[in-house]
């Protein structure tokens, strides 16, 4: 009996050059050589001859001290990934973050995580939150990972959700809805609702904010007629 065929590994390199541009994106502020080598695990000189690679694609940038970051080039890339759904859903995020004065953003699962897709920060609110594109979180936690195991059979999540979670995702799928409190960032509080869209991973249309008047239903009710309008954009 011939031996089970072996899956061809993948690129060492590729892979290091995708995980210093998250380790950077991890970070929110530049690093020097010595300490993405630090967190990537490898000797300066490896992570040198990375990054001049990177830096020649526009995907980072050194300046004057020699300290990296990411590159404009990452933005004009990250335009393209599901541009009818952004160009979309934009108008009705800008409208929501405004209407309620919380930052309204979308999150799609990503393997085991939620990962912020686009998000609007509301124009005249006295204080509101980054939800910067391209930040993640494990979507076994908070509201919008709530809302998108909602739309999951419990044999598809992730390892590692809790018995308390998975109530509150079942809760979640009752009531079309989702809350949560100190469970990504503490003091913070985001309410989220499904975001179904045929052919697409499962997604979150959801609000973070500090403190709120406004009654945890109504910017329910708020979001779901924002989720309604979206879906029926893309057809569905």
């Amino acid at each position: 009996m011939s031996p089970a065929p072996t899956q061809p590994p993948g690129s060492q390199t590729l892979s290091r050059g995708i995980r210093i541009l998250e380790i950077l994106s991890d970070a929110r502020e530049p690093l020097t050589i010595d300490e993405i080598a630090r967190r990537l695990g490898v000797h300066r000189s490896v992570a040198y001859r990375l990054l001049r690679t990177l830096e020649d694609h526009g995907l980072v940038t050194r300046d004057d001290g020699g300290r990296v970051d990411l590159g404009a080039r990452l933005a004009a890339l990250a335009a393209g990934v599901a541009h009818d759904l952004q160009a979309e859903a934009l108008p009705e995020l800008t409208a929501v973050a405004n209407d309620l004065a919380m930052t309204c953003f979308i999150a799609v699962l990503d393997r085991d995580e939620a990962l912020t897709l686009i998000s609007v920060e509301p124009r005249h609110a006295i204080a509101s939150v980054a939800q910067r594109p391209g930040s993640r979180h494990p979507v076994a936690a908070g509201a919008p990972g709530k809302a998108i195991l909602a739309q999951l059979p419990p044999t598809q999540w992730p390892p590692g959700v809790t018995a308390g979670f998975a109530a509150e995702v079942q809760d979640a799928a009752v009531q079309g809805f989702a809350q949560s409190h100190d469970e990504v960032i503490p003091s913070l509080r985001a309410v989220a609702v499904p975001l179904p869209l045929r052919g697409r991973p499962p997604a979150a249309l959801a609000v973070v904010y500090l403190a709120s008047d406004l009654d945890v239903g109504d910017i329910a009710a708020r979001l779901a007629a924002a989720s309604d309008s979206i879906r029926g954009a893309l057809g569905g």
